[in-house]
């Protein structure tokens, strides 16, 4: 698979966002671990987790836990290679909804456990997951920066933010800060500012749900119209690949801050969004894609 930056690290054009492997409608973990495995056979070498993502309460990690699960089962080479982005600072209570909480030592507390659940000495890449409305930023950010300095983390990330906050993310963490997760999709384009932004510091920019208008995230809720029409469709039925691969492919070609985190339940999924790396759309198509669903 062609390779992108996130800081000094290579990684596989295309990473996995391991979310649907843990919450609601996730397959059983013989299904899950397929999948996992399937992405790092098809050159998948950044994987996407959090410790909020788990379905029940209680369950606090769960994802992370499988994905090391599945890295343990690899050759040594495979583990090498893969970079395991996690995030802290968000919670679900078990009721379906989300949590905020940015505070310091809760950063530093979610990050000890999420060091424990990987297995591993330091975390590849660590991402605050969401401003916290009720903790100055810069305060959380701080959290991060110890945290570098600690060498309980190899580098941080920012996710859900704005052009402010990542100006002064850069400012705390300079440059360990490698990474912004905003979502980004064919149907939602409200972040083309970060993106921008983020090329022009040379930070990795992760879209995530970067199928949305294609196929639904979890935190879309459930699907009212279905999609089928319009140009992606169309230079999916003409290029004889999914509307999917050609999604990710006009995420790649936007920029080459760009890797997309799709997410998926099966190996399937994996190998069609793996896909997408080598799929080179014509500049009569991008224009044709220019406008969000």
């Amino acid at each position: 698979m062609r390779q992108r930056l996130i800081g000094g690290t290579a990684v596989g054009a295309i990473g996995l966002g391991a979310m649907p492997l843990s919450v609601e409608g996730r397959p059983d973990t013989t299904a899950a671990l397929a999948t996992l495995h399937a992405a790092l056979d098809a050159g998948v070498t950044l994987i996407d987790t959090a410790d909020s993502y788990h379905w029940h309460a209680g369950e606090v990690g769960h994802n992370e836990r499988l994905v090391a699960r599945a890295l343990a089962a690899r050759p040594a080479a495979d583990r090498a290679a893969a970079l395991v982005a996690t995030k802290g600072g968000r919670g679900r209570p078990g009721d379906g909804s989300w949590t905020v909480d940015g505070r310091p030592e809760r950063l530093r507390q979610a990050c000890e456990d999420s060091l424990r659940r990987l297995g591993v000495e330091a975390i590849g890449l660590y991402q605050a997951h969401k401003p916290d409305p009720g903790v100055p930023w810069a305060e959380s950010l701080g959290a991060l920066r110890e945290l570098l300095d600690a060498g309980k983390i190899r580098a941080a990330g920012v996710s859900n933010v704005d052009e402010g906050q990542i100006l002064t993310a850069r400012d705390i963490l300079g440059d360990g800060l490698v990474s912004v997760q905003n979502r980004f999709s064919p149907a939602v384009r409200t972040a083309e500012p970060e993106l921008r932004l983020s090329e022009r510091l040379g930070l990795a920019f992760l879209p995530w749900s970067p199928l949305g208008g294609l196929s639904r995230s979890v935190l879309d809720g459930p699907a009212d119209v279905p999609v089928g029409s319009g140009a992606f469709h169309r230079i999916a039925a003409e290029r004889g690949v999914s509307p999917q691969r050609v999604g990710l492919a006009w995420l790649l070609a936007l920029s080459p801050a760009v890797i997309p985190i799709p997410g998926a339940r099966r190996a399937a999924s994996v190998r069609d969004s793996a896909a997408a790396a080598d799929l080179v759309l014509e500049a009569e198509e991008l224009a044709a894609l220019a406008h969000p669903l």
